[in-house]
């Protein structure tokens, strides 16, 4: 008999083979296997009893720790859909989601009531409000706490064999450039395969040790819930990104493995505190979220003396797509292994990846033709959440359209130019943001950057460089122009930098360019996007 692929098989499995072996460790606590999976089925436990029906949507509203991880499968087990909540949403964006997804039960860390509160009244379908620690105080909350909950429960295990591995087991939801926020949903048997295809790609080692210090509620935290459940390695748990406490905890824990977002990247080289600790044990980093660079990949193997590459996917794919490290009998060399790194990469297994134009015919593997990524594979979601409309447009032709303009070399490897949204079109020729940010953050006093185009009554638009320096360095407007133009093209380089204390961000460390556009397009009078994308394609 065929067994319904889904990942609460990876907690079984790891309960059955290393029930004694360190599961999770958040803070001052520390969970075996055997106490992970009975907590996470005594969770089961407490939902139904609460009149959790099938198919119900359980938000939770945490950094990450061991509760939400327990999340993971317990919500699964009481037969709901799992809906980890961003924390860093606004109040009106939270209730948005809540109410679209119709969730039915919120738990919610202590620190982030004052933010329910904000909302609480506006919401439809939310029943019970639930203190993920301390003592509820407020009227509206649950009387017991979530552990209080698991105390009183009897654990629940689901029925393997009842389970609709098609079913949608989580719901993330990611923000588009000009509507609201749209609900990914993504199945059993999806999240269940990304896991394997990961471990496979990633040859991950059985008993792995890895720092979470991607959030849990992002993007389905990047898989690590389900591949290192599975091969029964030890979660170590960060609340919050913060470099010192980063290092602390692999010295202390000896983590093997994390994974970064580049301004997390960069800020952990550039800690004066990183020489301080021990931090022998890491093998390896994982650079996603944004594109990386061919210096930062160097820097990280400098400084952490392991293995770095990228790595590309997004929160409908489960998310991870394609990685970056060198395939076997490639022979790079020098620089020439960090510029590798640092591409988009080919295919992780089980799944296939195309570059294509405006009409979805595929271009020139040459490394030099544009076009969009657009994929197929076993973690592609199922679709948006009561969005048909939206969901039969993305998927068009059985293929997911990522809205990540690339090319594709002759090896196999992509690498992304810019969004769709984010192509520069000067005079007609399209200049890649992306291609120019990397140039810039190769100067040594240049700590971040983002490049927007800028209106221009010549060209139509020209690029401009929002740079953050390094402290205590200084480089002038036209040493920097100078410094790309010996690199680049004149017409791909700035032709004007602005010097700034920060750049916004997204709650992943991702560089807000629509923000930053607003400032020269205007609120009310925005950049022809419709344009740039056509001539990008």
């Amino acid at each position: 008999m065929n067994i319904p692929l889904t990942p609460l098989r990876f907690l079984r499995y790891a309960e059955r083979q290393y029930p004694a072996r360190t599961a999770v460790v958040c803070n001052d606590k520390r969970y075996t296997y055997a106490q992970f999976a009975d907590r996470a089925r005594r969770l089961a436990s407490a939902l139904l009893q609460n009149g959790v029906q099938p198919g119900d949507r359980v938000a939770l509203l945490s950094t990450n720790c061991h509760r939400l991880l327990e999340a993971y499968y317990g919500v699964l087990e009481a037969g709901a859909i799992l809906l980890p909540l961003n924390i860093r949403l606004s109040a009106g964006e939270l209730g948005y989601i809540l109410n679209d997804s119709g969730a039915t039960v919120l738990f919610v860390e202590r620190q982030f009531l004052p933010l329910v509160e904000a909302f609480r009244k506006d919401l439809t379908s939310v029943k019970i409000f639930c203190l993920l620690e301390g003592v509820p105080e407020a009227p509206w909350l649950s009387a017991q706490t979530y552990d209080e909950w698991l105390a009183a429960a009897t654990p629940h295990s689901a029925d393997i064999e009842s389970i609709d591995e098609t079913a949608v087991a989580e719901l993330f939801y990611t923000s588009g450039t000009s509507a609201n926020p749209k609900g990914v949903m993504l199945t059993h048997r999806g999240i269940y395969l990304h896991a394997m295809n990961v471990c496979m790609a990633f040859k991950i080692p059985n008993g792995n040790v890895e720092l979470h210090t991607i959030p849990l509620f992002h993007a389905n935290g990047w898989g690590v819930a389900h591949f290192l459940t599975l091969l029964g390695g030890t979660h170590v748990m960060i609340q919050r990104f913060d470099p010192k406490e980063v290092f602390r905890l692999i010295e202390k824990e000896r983590a093997q493995t994390c994974s970064l977002v580049p301004i997390m990247a960069t800020a952990l080289v550039n800690c004066p505190e990183r020489k301080n600790y021990d931090l022998s044990s890491l093998t390896r980093i994982v650079i996603g979220g944004a594109a990386s660079s061919p210096t930062l990949i160097r820097e990280v193997e400098e400084a952490f003396g392991c293995e770095c590459f990228s790595g590309y996917g997004l929160t409908e794919t489960c998310p991870t797509l394609s990685i970056s490290p060198m395939k076997s009998g490639m022979g790079w060399h020098g620089e020439q292994r960090y510029v590798g790194q640092a591409m988009t990469g080919y295919p992780v297994p089980g799944v296939e990846m195309r570059v294509v134009d405006a009409d979805d015919n595929d271009v020139a593997p040459d490394g030099q033709s544009i076009g969009e990524i657009i994929c197929r594979g076993d973690g592609v979601m199922k679709g948006y959440w009561g969005q048909p409309e939206a969901t039969a447009e993305v998927m068009r032709g059985g293929w997911f359209h990522t809205g990540d303009m690339a090319t594709l070399n002759a090896d196999g490897y992509f690498l992304i130019v810019d969004r769709k949204k984010d192509i520069i079109v000067s005079g007609g020729e399209n200049i890649s943001s992306l291609e120019l940010e990397k140039i810039i953050l190769a100067h040594p006093a240049v700590l971040e950057a983002g490049v927007i185009p800028a209106p221009d009554e010549k060209w139509g638009e020209v690029p401009k460089a929002l740079v953050v320096l390094k402290p205590n360095v200084s480089v002038t407007e036209p040493e920097l122009i100078d410094f790309c133009r010996t690199r680049l093209s004149h017409y791909k380089c700035p032709r004007s930098v602005e010097f700034v204390d920060n750049l916004p961000k997204t709650g992943t460390g991702k560089i807000l360019k629509k923000d930053l556009r607003k400032k020269y397009w205007g609120q009310d009078t925005l950049r022809p996007e419709s344009v740039a994308s056509k001539k990008g394609a």
